[in-house]
């Protein structure tokens, strides 16, 4: 029962990611709003032809998106052991396409098991292969959740996470209705192990792709766009005209072309009566400006920066390009909230998989590189000026992109020059000013004294005033 249901489920949902995928990868539908007789007649035409933007608005964001470690206690340097577990695992990359596939889909799952030797391991998987099933009335406790895919053999396969049990299933004849378990395990972590990274979740509604309120606007430009091609191909080269001229036919009937059209050639004929002349060109200008509002639209929805659509004007710079990214680093920020929660789940049970008490670590926070990207003086100017008002060494390290690791080695390296610095003062004293005598000391001290002015015989004055 739980198979069929999941994977009818599944069904539903992939159709729909698909769809967001086509449009991110611009193998997306052509012509949406033209007429079925324009689509017949001049499909062919743009079956290669790709005018995309889906992809720029969801790597916007994907490209300031990187975690650089964990802090899973109140120590304020990052955790070495949640590294060791990221690295081992191969995160760098693999969380940048689960990001990836959570903006592109709406969602993308992390499942945390451990290994032969009893290490945790994590593994990504798309919205096309995982489903999951969420307690009555929870957002967040899966009941269920199962992973549907086919083998290089071409057979497929389902396995089944149950809170207790974890089951792997071989489709049967029938399908999924007369599966066989091959395989069931106890599940030693008392819970599902698959972790849902949703972008930008709901309370009543499923995650949403990024490219669900961009799709319309896109397929918008692709139908402009096209017709700025097809009225270039018709509509945009002159077509000159005669009238009073003699038709001439061939042996079949069919009018003969009386001339032949080109630079280098001049069009005359012998009856006074013949006029020739040229209907105007069509306008591409219009198409221009229609594409260009689309454009402006998919932008403001999207709050991707205009200048990243190159539509005219001067790229902007310095304090001009940090206001125009403003909300696009508000974007990118807000997606790293949602996502960061779900590494904290991750990290937490890869720590319940080598039982630490870190598994209960509900203070643990995502260290995210920064999402901003300034000019390096502006940026050194910035943290000098924190420095002044006394904000610590390393967090002023971290402002300024460096992980984690860089850090505890510069604090090595900081150990290693203060060593060398003192072996080399040890072997090589600074030089001694050179003994003097004491009299000449007392000369040097009478000479270094400030004067003591004359205040002492205007106070005898005063006392003893010299009588005239």
């Amino acid at each position: 029962m739980w198979l069929d249901y999941l994977h009818a489920k599944l069904l539903k949902q992939r159709a729909q990611v698909r769809v967001y995928s086509r449009y991110y990868d611009g193998d997306h539908q052509k012509l949406a709003f033209a007429q079925a007789r324009h689509v017949s007649e001049f499909g062919h035409v743009f079956e290669k032809w790709r005018d995309n933007f889906c992809g720029l608005i969801v790597d916007s964001v994907n490209e300031r998106i990187a975690v650089d470690g964990f802090r899973m206690t109140d120590e304020p340097d990052a955790d070495k052991d949640a590294r060791d577990i990221w690295q081992r695992n191969f995160m760098d990359a693999e969380s940048n396409a689960g990001h990836l596939d959570a903006m592109v889909q709406g969602s993308a799952y992390a499942v945390v098991w451990a290994d032969q030797d009893g290490q945790p391991t994590i593994t990504m998987e798309s919205a096309e292969h995982i489903v999951v099933q969420y307690k009555p009335g929870s957002r967040r406790e899966i009941e269920a959740a199962a992973k549907f895919y086919i083998d290089d053999w071409g057979r497929d396969w389902a396995t089944l996470w149950f809170a207790n049990r974890v089951y792997t299933f071989a489709a049967g004849t029938f399908g999924w209705n007369d599966a066989t378990a091959t395989r069931s395990e106890r599940n030693p972590l008392g819970e599902v192990p698959v972790i849902p990274l949703n972008n930008r979740s709901r309370l009543t509604t499923s995650p949403v792709s990024d490219l669900a309120t961009v799709i319309p606007l896109q397929d918008a430009v692709n139908k402009i766009v096209s017709d700025a091609l097809l009225a270039s191909e018709f509509a945009a080269w002159p077509q000159r005209y005669v009238t009073g001229l003699e038709i001439v036919e061939d042996q079949d009937g069919n009018p003969v072309e009386p001339f032949k059209v080109a630079v280098d050639k001049l069009l005359q004929a012998e009856d006074p009566n013949v006029t020739f002349g040229q209907f105007e060109a069509a306008d591409l200008g219009n198409y221009v400006k229609l594409a260009d509002m689309l454009v402006q639209h998919m932008a403001s929805t999207s709050r991707i920066p205009f200048h990243y659509f190159l539509n005219g004007g001067v790229v902007p710079s310095g304090e001009s390009i940090t206001a125009a990214e403003a909300g696009l680093i508000a974007k990118t920020r807000e997606r790293m909230l949602h996502f960061g929660e779900a590494w904290e789940r991750v990290m937490r049970l890869c720590f319940k998989v080598l039982k630490d008490k870190r598994a209960e670590a509900w203070s643990a926070e995502v260290i995210w590189r920064d999402p901003e990207n300034r000019t390096e003086a502006q940026h050194m100017d910035a943290l000098l000026k924190l420095k002044m008002i006394g904000v610590p060494t390393d967090q002023l390290l971290s402002d300024a992109g460096y992980t984690p690791q860089q850090i505890a080695r510069f604090k090595s390296m900081r150990e290693d020059d203060a060593k060398t610095a003192m072996e080399l003062a040890k072997k090589y004293p600074a030089p001694q000013p050179p003994q003097q005598d004491g009299a000449a000391l007392d000369a040097q001290r009478a000479a270094n004294k400030p004067p003591q002015g004359n205040s002492g015989n205007a106070a005898r004055k005063a006392v003893n005033p010299v009588k005239g």
